[in-house]
């Protein structure tokens, strides 16, 4: 009879542990869902950096593309993010996913999507592109970045609407994108590139958003806050700071020239925190700390 009370108790003891286990709000765990552009490395990062360093939280990043960050928010297998362009870029999936996920609001406003080119290319205008000589000299492509991205849907979207028949859009990545961008600079080549501020290429070189005469691009997009359904209640102290965590480009931008410079996500971020207590402090303002 008493080994049978010992095994129940240690039953009840092994469903408690395996609940907590399971439930990232009881053992104080985050998880950030992002994806690997430098404008969302450089926001993620600083996000991270205060959560562990202010909040005492245990951070998980997820790193995805845009399809599976938007999902995982949705379903709940990721608390947060704050990756989310609107209103244009990703309108598809807040149609989508939108009546599942609580947003935030904007975290930066004044942002950019375009084709971008180098500033000494003597083109000014997407209508430009149709040039056949012109799209030989660029062997016919217009370099993307990752599929999926909300920018490579409108690149798509541009094509058709501007006729550029002629052209292949390249799925690439972020960080390949900006390499081929920058071998093609230092060179003085012609190339045509789907392009976003905040980025550090816009700092490191000069660059033109090419003239969107028909509109496919919209106006300049703010980046939101993106959080799960029952983040207040689970964790009311992180969804707070999340709620309050608003920055500028140029913010954002000093993160990512360290980054592009040679340092870390982490050291970047870390160095941006320890220089800007007056903006953390008002993020974390009402935050139990």
């Amino acid at each position: 009879m008493k080994k049978k009370n010992i095994g129940l108790f240690l039953l009840v003891i092994m469903i408690f542990t395996v609940i907590a286990g399971c439930s990232s709000a009881s053992n104080g765990k985050v998880k950030l869902a992002y994806v690997a552009w430098d404008s969302e490395i450089a926001s993620t990062y600083v996000v991270k950096e205060v959560l562990e360093t202010k909040l005492g939280a245990t951070v998980e990043m997820l790193q995805v593309d845009a399809g599976p960050m938007w999902a995982g928010i949705a379903d709940g297998s990721a608390d947060a993010m704050v990756a989310a362009w609107l209103p244009s870029t990703h309108a598809a999936y807040l149609e989508k996913y939108g009546s599942k996920i609580e947003d935030l609001g904007p975290n930066l406003n004044g942002t950019k999507v375009g084709l971008a080119v180098p500033a000494y290319m003597d083109i000014n205008s997407i209508e430009d592109l149709k040039n056949s000589d012109l799209a030989g000299t660029l062997s016919n492509r217009i370099i993307g970045i990752e599929p999926g991205a909300g920018i490579m849907t409108t690149t798509e979207k541009a094509i058709t609407e501007y006729g550029l028949n002629d052209y292949t859009l390249l799925e690439s990545s972020s960080a390949a994108m900006a390499q081929e961008l920058q071998k093609a600079y230092d060179n003085k080549e012609p190339i045509v590139v789907t392009g976003w501020t905040p980025h550090w290429m816009f700092a490191n070189m000069d660059l033109k958003y090419l003239e969107d005469p028909k509109g496919v691009y919209g106006a300049d997009e703010q980046i939101h806050t993106m959080v799960r359904q029952g983040l207040k209640d689970d964790m009311p102290n992180v969804y707070k700071f999340l709620d309050q965590f608003e920055w500028t480009a140029e913010d954002m931008a000093k993160v990512m020239v360290e980054v592009q410079g040679g340092k870390s996500p982490e050291e970047a971020a870390k160095t941006w925190v320890e220089n800007n207590p007056d903006k953390v402090n008002a993020w974390t303002q009402g935050v139990e700390l």
